[in-house]
């Protein structure tokens, strides 16, 4: 069924949105990189540094979404792309690690508004929802891959300030776009259904709601998600850092006239790009798979990647490039189950809510892992390190198990 108009306008104008979110999010791990060299500062502290940036794009999705049912959609989604350019504008401005991190602070405030807004944006104003959501998924995928491959080609070429400005670009483009976006916000809703202002929780009922969700299996799927969340964001901030140190790199021949190619940005971003696949495949087994086994399953999996991670480094290129590959893949894999356990664990009428605090721990909690990894990476070993993110996917899928048994259902 083809969408009509009004759907067409939502999609484009999310998707839009979605896909910036995440081009500057994986951006910024390949600009850690270049800060690490132009810095006078240690991996552990520029590692908190970026946590500190990081940690406001999941703590603030739940007043996010409280101020998307207070002021309107469009408008927080508007305001979200706008903050995210101008905060990039400011990063290619630094001229110190004071600035990066207000920089990257204020690009953590103004993404956090988006996952709730976007979300409930589609969930009122879409009838086919389906079909939206699901482009909706794939461009903030298409926004994952893109966001470094661009950062990283462009860092060839130009000085890293130059590439922040650049990067921040589309962002100015799609606010000058959503200003001329034309739809209803509420097409969805039941003409007796009041989704307007009116409808935002008061803080005796988010107190009440909040209490209902954790005295549930709610509580158990939070707390998986905060450790996927913990591996997912310890894995792809410092994966590039580690993988420009393989010595397997030092000794990849590359072709005259592109000395300036980074061959560990390029396997970095192709990781990125199989996980598209995965998050594709993971959404289709989603129909025929409980959440809480796919997730046991997936776990599993991730935690022997982990640990095979650094005796994998010892067996050449080839063989690094498959293990991203499949870190790639089930790290994104594992993303719609999570997202189905959401909503098979929580009632229809807490799901807003729900999703909120689910962002809360995906990419708020989920951040501590930057601070943490740089703390291993800088006072320990790679081993150790990968120990560490092992041991959250370990704790994940135990806490899975627990769920598929019927922990909490009650």
């Amino acid at each position: 069924m083809a969408l009509d108009s009004n759907d067409r306008s939502i999609a484009g104008f999310t998707m839009a949105a979605h896909a910036l979110v995440h081009w500057f999010e994986t951006s910024i791990p390949i600009f850690l990189v270049v800060w690490l060299a132009e810095f006078d500062v240690g991996v552990a502290v520029l590692g908190l540094i970026v946590a500190l940036g990081y940690a406001p794009f999941g703590i603030g999705a739940l007043p996010g979404g409280i101020l998307a049912d207070r002021y309107g959609t469009k408008r927080l989604i508007l305001l979200c792309i706008a903050g995210m350019s101008v905060a990039f504008f400011l990063l290619s401005l630094a001229s110190s690690i004071a600035t990066i991190a207000v920089g990257l602070l204020l690009w953590g405030v103004a993404a956090s508004v988006y996952h709730p807004a976007g979300l409930a944006l589609i969930s009122t104003g879409v009838e086919d929802r389906g079909t939206v959501f699901a482009w909706h998924g794939i461009a903030g995928n298409a926004g994952i891959a893109l966001g470094p491959f661009v950062a990283a080609t462009l860092l060839i070429f130009l000085e890293w300030q130059l590439v922040a400005a650049i990067l921040a670009v589309p962002g100015v483009l799609a606010v000058l776009y959503g200003l001329s976006a034309r739809f209803d916000p509420t097409a969805a809703v039941d003409d007796d259904v009041d989704a307007g202002p009116d409808e935002a929780l008061s803080l005796s009922e988010l107190v009440s709601n909040s209490r209902a969700l954790f005295a549930s299996a709610f509580a158990v799927v939070f707390v998986i998600v905060a450790f996927e969340g913990l591996y997912y964001r310890g894995m792809l901030t410092y994966l590039p850092e580690i993988l420009h140190g393989l010595e397997a790199m030092d000794g990849l021949a590359v072709p005259d006239g592109l000395e300036g190619i980074e061959p560990a940005d390029y396997i970095y971003v192709g990781l990125l790009v199989v996980g598209m696949a995965g998050q594709y495949a993971g959404g289709k087994l989603t129909d025929h798979v409980d959440p809480a086994r796919g997730m046991v399953g997936i776990f599993a999996v991730l935690t022997v990647l982990a640990v095979a991670f650094v005796p994998v480094t010892d067996m050449g290129l080839v063989a690094i490039a498959a293990l991203c590959g499949a870190f790639g893949f089930f790290l994104f894999a594992i993303q719609p189950f999570y997202q189905n356990a959401v909503a098979v664990y929580t009632p229809a009428d807490s799901r807003g809510l729900s999703y909120g605090y689910t962002y809360l721990g995906e990419f708020g909690l989920g951040s501590a892992s930057i601070a943490i990894g740089g703390f291993v990476l800088g006072a320990a070993s790679l081993t150790a390190f990968f120990a560490v993110i092992a041991i959250f996917a370990i704790a994940g899928g135990t806490l899975s198990v627990a769920l598929a048994a019927g922990l909490g259902r009650s």
